[in-house]
Order: structure tokens, then C-alpha cells, then sequence
């Protein structure tokens, strides 16, 4: 089996997982943090104690604070960066010597000010030829780290460049597919945290399982007309980076989406809630992004919009969902 070059950029809990996977399969492994006061813990602790505790770094993986280390060290660079910090990180990173590096984004959000899919940051600040490939799909990191069994998906407009990034970083218990849409990976991988922050205002008002299961058909379906909107596929939306995500984030006690919400429907407010985490919850500031581009399309998306009037206009959770139920009846798939 081929020996890789791995880079992973962000020392979350997401990038530590991936750099114990790329390990464990084999790959020459550096994990970069942006941070050099905590890339110490980590080479120290041999643990990322904040954000992944419980689960040992094998002394194999090197830990940086210096990006240009980092991208002299990696054939391959994956992003483990929350949307709304990528672009600093990008603009750094254009000062060094990119080129013949395949890029590969993990995060799972819409840029705030511009609606912009990572992918879509990466080529504008590196280029539009840059190669570029998304991994999505149902991966809580703190599974994926344990090797529980986990599937994935690598989207490319680029064939080779998928199959070449599945190749390198798949293994027994990390199963990686490939397919082409990559609007809809990004997408639906978005999306779905918006979804998810629903998903626990339902259970933080203790409804129950009908109402969640409910919400998250309704969900699906405005992940899907907004995606294709977007000029994604249909399909992608009931694959791993869509219907499978959606699953793993709005019922594993791991989401932090799914947290903020719960904590919404007691009756917390969003700074309070936000103040109190490390972790980023990415659906937040792409609820916003949701509503900007809906401003442009114009299209019927009733959930994510009361998720966004909750977060950005301070209505109430109970109000919010009777509001939804409330709406005129019509046939269930009038329309993507």
C-alpha cells in the first residue's frame, strides 16, 4: 500500500481524527495548529485534551505551528478548518509553495459574507486550477477516532483527483465512495447543521420522536431544493453527505448543532449558548448564509427559515414551531 504525505490544517477535533486515521492507514502524518501554545500540549500530552480527550496521538504524528513546515511536508492538505476562519488561513498559506498540492475540505458550512462553499474559497484565493476534492458524510469525530466503522464520500469535478484522495486515506474502518458533485457534498454537509440546530429545539422542548422524525423529512427536502438551486444533483441529497449526515447530526448526543438547538428550546439565548463552547457549531452562521441566498432564489424553505429567526431575531423556539405547523397544507413533494 502507497505511503502518503498528509496534512491535516486545524487541530479540532475533526483534524485530530483524520490524523489518527491517516496514521493508522499508514501515511506519513503532520497535524498543524494554529495555535503554538497548544501545538506544545499536544506534542507533550500526546492527547488533544480540549477538543478530543480521551483518545492517545501515536508518537508518529508530527504536530506543527509553522504552515510553512506544514505545506512543505504534505503532498496532500486537508482543511479541517471552520468555514468562517478558512479564508485568513488561505490567504497565508498563498505566500508558500502550493502548487502540486491536491487540497482536500472537511468543513461544513457556508461562508458568512459572501455564501461561498469552501471549495469555492479555496479556488478564489489559490486559484481556480488548484485541485481541489470534499470529503463529507456522516463522521462525528470522536467515532472516527475510536475506529468505529465509518463511510464517507470524496466529491470532485476532477476524477482522478477523487479516486486519488479516496486511495490515500481510506483504510478497514475509515470507508471512502467518490462520486462528482461537489455542490451537493458541500451542500448538503451545510446544510444539514441548520437542520440539526431544529432537530434539538424539538428535543429541548421535549417533543417527541414523531415530531423529530418529522422535521428532519421536511429538512431533507429544503437541503435538497436549495442544493439543486445551487446546481447541485438530487440524489446527493439521499447519500452520505446528505440524508446520512443529516442522521448521524441530529441524533448522536456528539453534535454540537444539534446541542445549541436543545439549549435554544430550554430557553438559553445564542451568545450564552456560544460563550460557553469550544467548538465551532457551523450551522449557526450558515443559517444566515441560508437566508442571504434565499433573498437571491426565492424559495420555500419554512424550517430553515425559522431556525434563522430564532438565532437572528430572537423568536421564540415553542412559537417557531407552531408557526410551522400552522402553514397552509399542500401535497408533500410539491416541489423540489
Amino acid at each position: 500500500m502507497k505511503t502518503n504525505r498528509v496534512v491535516i490544517l486545524g487541530d479540532g477535533g475533526w483534524g485530530t481524527a483524520l490524523a489518527i486515521v491517516n496514521e493508522r492507514r499508514g501515511n506519513d502524518v503532520l497535524l498543524w495548529s494554529a495555535f503554538p501554545d497548544y501545538a506544545k500540549v499536544l506534542k507533550e500530552k500526546r492527547e488533544n485534551i480540549k477538543f478530543l480527550p480521551g483518545v492517545p496521538l501515536s508518537s508518529k504524528i508530527r504536530i506543527s505551528a509553522d504552515l510553512k513546515e506544514a505545506i512543505l511536508f504534505g503532498d496532500i492538505i486537508l482543511l479541517a478548518i471552520p468555514s468562517q476562519f478558512l479564508r485568513n488561513i488561505l490567504h497565508k498559506l498563498k505566500e508558500l509553495p502550493f502548487q502540486k498540492k491536491i487540497f482536500v475540505s472537511v468543513a461544513k458550512g457556508i461562508e458568512k459574507k459572501t455564501c461561498l462553499r469552501p471549495s469555492e474559497i479555496i479556488q478564489t484565493i489559490l486559484g481556480g486550477e488548484t485541485p481541489v476534492v470534499v470529503l463529507s458524510g456522516p463522521s462525528h469525530a470522536e467515532e472516527v477516532a475510536r475506529g468505529f466503522p465509518t463511510l464517507v464520500v470524496v466529491a470532485s469535478k476532477n476524477e482522478k483527483d477523487a479516486t486519488y484522495v479516496q486511495q490515500a486515506i481510506k483504510d478497514t474502518y475509515f470507508r471512502v465512495y467518490v462520486q462528482y458533485d461537489m455542490i451537493g457534498a458541500e451542500m448538503g454537509g451545510a446544510l444539514k447543521n441548520v437542520i440539526a440546530i431544529a432537530a434539538g429545539v424539538c428535543d429541548g422542548l421535549k417533543y417527541g420522536d414523531n415530531t423529530k422524525a418529522g422535521l428532519i423529512s421536511r429538512g431533507l427536502l429544503e437541503m435538497a431544493r436549495l442544493g439543486i438551486r445551487m446546481g447541485a444533483s438530487p440524489n446527493t441529497f439521499y447519500g452520505l453527505s446528505g440524508l446520512g449526515d443529516l442522521v448521524a447530526t441530529c441524533f448522536s448526543p456528539y453534535g454540537r448543532n444539534l446541542r445549541v438547538g436543545y439549549e435554544l428550546g430550554e430557553g438559553k439565548k445564542i451568545n450564552e449558548i456560544l460563550s460557553k463552547m469550544e467548538m465551532v457549531a457551523e450551522g449557526v452562521d450558515t443559517a444566515w448564509s441560508v437566508q442571504e441566498l434565499n433573498r437571491r432564489v426565492h424559495l420555500e424553505l419554512p424550517v430553515m427559515g425559522e431556525v434563522y429567526k430564532i438565532l437572528f431575531e430572537h423568536k421564540a423556539p415553542r412559537q417557531a414551531v407552531e408557526d410551522l405547523l400552522n402553514r397552509d397544507v399542500h401535497q408533500e413533494l410539491k416541489q423540489y
